[in-house]
């Protein structure tokens, strides 16, 4: 598996010749495109999965949560069952106290995406205490800006991440891994 960091919220995540796109910046182009808030491009050439719900779509297994985001928005957070690994996006989550029902579905999860930048989402703080009670392998910062992600980085006591271009992963790289910060730059 193959994920790129396009900015903001927005990533592609591929294996092989099936991509996946969330929260995409323009029209997308991938196989199956996610939308956690209304904030985002909805069209693109295959399935787009636009809220709450449960979907199977070309073997990527999609369940959608209700969540909170800042202003009255509605957020959805996705859990994503993709080549044997548990991908979670929480989206422009604003609001760390998550319903007992969402919790009890975000288990096992090997790589969370987590906004960190404050204001309109978590604050880096909120968003380390919140990643680590998830339990994820592997955590990817996302909607941060540059002193944002200093300060929780600092959180996880990881000052030295340095950013790498893609993460290239496969299930059997996360099974040493408990929490580890991974840090995307920008496409």
């Amino acid at each position: 598996m193959i994920i790129s960091f396009q900015g903001l919220e927005s990533f592609k995540i591929s294996q092989g010749d099936l991509s996946l796109a969330v929260n995409p910046k323009s029209k997308s182009s991938a196989d199956v495109t996610l939308i956690s808030t209304s904030d985002f491009a909805s069209e693109g050439k295959g399935f787009t999965v636009s809220g709450p719900g449960e979907y199977e779509v070309k073997d990527i297994g999609i369940k959608g949560f209700l969540s909170e985001a800042a202003g009255g928005k509605i957020n959805t957070i996705y859990m994503i069952s993709f080549e044997g690994m548990n991908l979670c996006f929480l989206g422009a989550l604003s609001n760390d106290k998550l319903p007992a029902e969402t919790l009890e579905s975000l288990d096992d999860i090997d790589i969370l995406f987590v906004p960190v930048g404050g204001g309109d989402v978590l604050d880096a703080a909120a968003a380390y205490k919140l990643a680590v009670s998830l339990e994820p392998s592997v955590i990817i910062p996302m909607h941060y800006t540059p002193d944002a992600l200093k300060k929780f980085l600092k959180e996880g006591g990881e000052e030295g991440v340095k950013p790498i271009e893609k993460l290239v992963v496969k299930k059997k790289d996360l099974e040493s891994k408990e929490g580890d910060i991974i840090i995307l730059s920008e496409e």
